[in-house]
């Protein structure tokens, strides 16, 4: 992102297009910074143009008593209605003949089609856009985490990484404010699983990843303790089960990955994290068992007269035997 707010430095008018949207107003934040640190003598001023005016527009980016120029921060340009775009794109134009002395306008799309047609005119009378990556493939909400260690100056054990965005990677900005987290708390270089998992113990996902990693590796006493103890202090028992499955649904598409019966698109997993799921001793029919177990525990779990500890307990012992318990 610091290399986008570079690029985008001399525009008079900055679109920061799409994407997540925690990233999205990180990027917004970051322009500004940018913008005011290159004009100390510039006073910020914040529009939201569903709300806002021409007339708000126009008086924000004149001179004021405070100062010559300011830097406008315009959230929300999608909605922005015709006159008020019509103001944004004459700006533009009018800007670019002397970009050094104008006011700096940043605007906030968050993407889509609303206000598409604004947003061309805009590029079309100089505007600089910069786009936001959207984060949606696993892949590259793991390259995102590397990318904030690295900004840091600090590296994390991709297994580590992987942890993080398996927990958090719903919210970039959890995901980004525990990395940041670990930086200033830790002196680790890398960070590993272990400091990754001290800081999320109380997350009931990690609780079931632990309990999953044992009992994968098998070592079904400890999986059982770890069980039980999760569930006495108040995990979910389908909590366990989604984390058993989800180590399952592992081993099985990067067993058809390497089989070549699906594609590197399909399995959706990067490189870094595939290495680490192991299929040493699993067959199909042993997966196959394994599945059938977690489905009738899941159904335990879900039943009024179930019993979901014992259900647990014979899936972890299923599975550490890669299914042949």
């Amino acid at each position: 992102m610091g290399s986008m707010a570079r690029q985008a430095g001399k525009a008079p008018v900055i679109v920061v297009y799409g994407g997540d949207l925690y990233l999205n107003g990180e990027t917004v934040r970051e322009q500004c910074e940018a913008a005011l640190k290159r004009r100390p003598d510039a006073e910020l001023v914040e529009l939201d143009a569903a709300t806002a005016d021409r007339y708000a527009f126009d008086e924000a980016v004149s001179p004021s008593l405070l100062a010559d120029v300011a830097v406008v921060r315009v959230d929300d340009l999608q909605s922005a209605d015709e006159k008020l775009g019509d103001s944004i794109v004459d700006y533009c134009t009018q800007a670019a003949a002397d970009p050094n002395n104008a006011s700096i306008v940043i605007c906030r799309h968050e993407g889509g089609n609303k206000g598409k047609r604004l947003l061309d005119r805009l590029i079309q009378a100089g505007a600089r856009k910069v786009e936001v990556p959207d984060l949606k493939k696993p892949e590259a909400k793991l390259n995102y985490v590397m990318q904030c260690f690295e900004k840091q100056g600090r590296r994390v054990e991709p297994i580590a990484a992987q942890q993080l965005v398996d927990v958090l990677g719903g919210s970039i900005g959890e995901l980004t404010a525990m990395c940041g987290q670990l930086c200033f708390d830790f002196d680790d270089d890398p960070i590993g699983l272990d400091r990754v998992n001290q800081y999320l113990t109380a997350n009931a996902q990690v609780t079931g990843f632990n309990v999953a990693d044992a009992a994968m590796a098998g070592h079904t006493a400890d999986a059982i303790v770890k069980m039980r103890s999760a569930v006495e202090q108040g995990v979910e028992p389908v909590a366990l089960i989604g984390a058993l499955a989800s180590k399952l649904r592992a081993v099985a598409k990067v067993s058809a990955f390497n089989a070549g019966r699906i594609s590197a698109a399909e399995l959706g997993m990067n490189p870094w994290a595939r290495k680490y799921v192991k299929l040493g001793g699993w067959t199909s029919a042993g997966m196959a068992t394994c599945i059938r177990t977690l489905a009738w525990a899941d159904e335990e779990c879900k039943t009024n007269g179930g019993d979901p500890m014992y259900a647990l307990e014979r899936s972890i012992e299923t599975i550490a035997t890669k299914g042949r318990a």
